[in-house]
């Protein structure tokens, strides 16, 4: 095995025992890059120089006979996080030369920890899109099938990840841009709760969904990733107090690790919900599903048909907040203060038409344009408004289901990942692919997208899709012991 497909729980052991070093981990990493990028386009920048100076530290560390998880591992970044001295383009023109003055929280932690950051992934421009063709750098390309998209708008992190680049990378989530690539690329793909993981040094996209989170080879290492990076900061007032918990141990705990325990989910509870599974579901994809919940009953759970009667509008409510919120963030980005600036312009309106003119792409202007259309006076209260009230709602359909269940279990997406361009000029048919995702992400809640086996596409290829586990706020230690089930089986 080449170093760079190992694990972090692998590299882990091998890094504390000395069989391998830091160095070596992260070279082979860069020269998989080096390989396989030309074709996938994962990475808008790769720092070299810095990631194996940070690897002998690491090693350095190493020989002092610490010993910290993510001490000397190699990770991708998503384009759309503050990593000082590094550009952070958001995937867009506005910011092709912005260099970032500081480090957001996240990375702040990973460094502390030791983690080695090899350069930035790609994405759809400001995390708006699902496939990373939005980028204005090129589309991203799923390493399963160069001809297919990876997800997203995290769809360089879980095509990075997929390709063996890195041992783990760093997206953001708004309204699935972690699960769906990961369901993509059949990688695993967490979702936070709302406020376990800081978004300072995040460029918002829609602040009250935003979130952080890890792709990565295996659920341990997402625990391993989310017990880093989590955690109350004040820097982030939206972040929650509660303890972090030791998310791996709790994963290994009764017996779980060595399957020593043949029901580890012995009057576990999860949630069928019969409006993510309607007749015109795939029926390879149900399959799939069927064979997940049959895998979690066999570890001793209970699978029970549930009811979200709010699932019908997660997708149009998602899509008035979502635009709003970008509407108002995306403002700062005027040429003066933040972003490209063009010419000089005859006054302040024409200068902020050329600017933004050139320095956002289609997709951004579209969800720029709506937002301020709902909240404009005369529509605020028809739709913006009303979009948050049918929000509480979906809120509630949760909370009922979790006094009733522990666990939900869903696809993550309705089929497996489509072919570049083929719904580029249709941007109702790419909201849509948020249909089982947005959900999770207007109640705050944490999710995991775990790979659910191969279905057969339309010109005969296997493609993955992932099945997705939805738990209730900050009870991602639950989540991640039923994703080990999955996994292990």
């Amino acid at each position: 095995m080449n170093l760079n497909e190992l694990t972090i729980k692998e590299a882990h052991q091998k890094l504390i025992s000395g069989e391998i070093s830091s160095r070596a981990l992260t070279e082979s990493c860069l020269a998989q890059i080096k390989k396989e990028d030309k074709n996938i386009h994962a990475c808008l920048a790769i720092c070299e120089e810095e990631a194996l100076a940070a690897a002998d530290k690491a090693d350095a560390r190493l020989k002092m006979g610490e010993t910290g998880d993510l001490l000397g591992i190699p990770y991708l970044c998503k384009d759309i996080i503050m990593t000082k001295g590094l550009k952070t383009t958001a995937g867009s023109k506005i910011l092709e030369n912005y260099v970032a003055p500081y480090d957001a929280t996240v990375i702040k932690k990973l460094n502390e920890a030791g983690a080695i950051l090899l350069g930035k992934t790609n994405l759809d421009e400001f995390a708006h899109g699902a496939s990373t063709e939005n980028s204005a750098y090129g589309p991203t390309h799923n390493p399963l099938d160069l001809e297919r998209v990876p997800g997203g708008s995290s769809g360089g992190s879980a095509a990075a990840v997929a390709a063996k680049m890195c041992l783990f990378s760093l997206g953001s989530d708004t309204g699935g841009s972690i699960r769906q690539p990961a369901s993509f690329c059949g990688v695993v793909g967490l979702k936070p709760s709302y406020g376990r993981v800081s978004r300072f040094g995040l460029l918002s996209m829609t602040s009250s969904t935003d979130v952080i989170g890890p792709f990565t080879k295996s659920a341990y290492d997402a625990a391993l990733v989310l017990k880093t990076i989590a955690g109350v900061d004040a820097l982030d007032a939206t972040t929650v107090p509660e303890v972090v918990e030791h998310y791996d141990k709790i994963m290994t705990g009764d017996n779980m690790e060595n399957n020593q325990s043949t029901k580890p989910l012995a009057g576990i509870k999860i949630g069928w919900p019969e409006e993510y599974f309607l007749p015109e579901l795939d029926f390879n994809v149900l399959a799939r599903l069927q064979e997940a919940a049959a895998t979690l009953e066999a570890a001793g759970a209970i699978i029970k048909k549930i009811s979200l009667p709010y699932t019908k509008y997660a997708v149009p409510v998602y899509y008035i907040i979502t635009p709003s919120e970008i509407s108002s963030n995306l403002a700062r980005f005027d040429g003066i203060g933040w972003g490209l600036a063009k010419d000089e312009a005859v006054n302040l309106q024409d200068f902020y038409k050329q600017t933004r003119g050139a320095g956002f792409g289609p997709e951004v202007k579209r969800r720029v344009m709506l937002g301020t259309y709902v909240l404009s006076a005369g529509y605020y209260d028809a739709y913006y408004k009303r979009a948050q009230a049918v929000r509480t709602l979906i809120l509630e359909d949760f909370n009922k289901a979790f006094a009733e269940v522990d666990l939900i279990l869903t696809p993550t997406s309705p089929h497996p990942a489509f072919k570049i361009g083929q719904q580029a000029n249709d941007p109702l048919a790419m909201y849509l692919e948020d249909v089982f995702v947005t959900g999770a992400s207007l109640a705050g809640l944490p999710a995991i997208s775990m790979p659910a086996g191969l279905v057969s596409t339309e010109d005969g290829n296997n493609m993955p899709i992932g099945a997705q586990l939805i738990a209730p706020r900050l009870q991602e230690a639950s989540l991640l012991r039923a994703a080990k089930i999955l996994e292990k089986n």
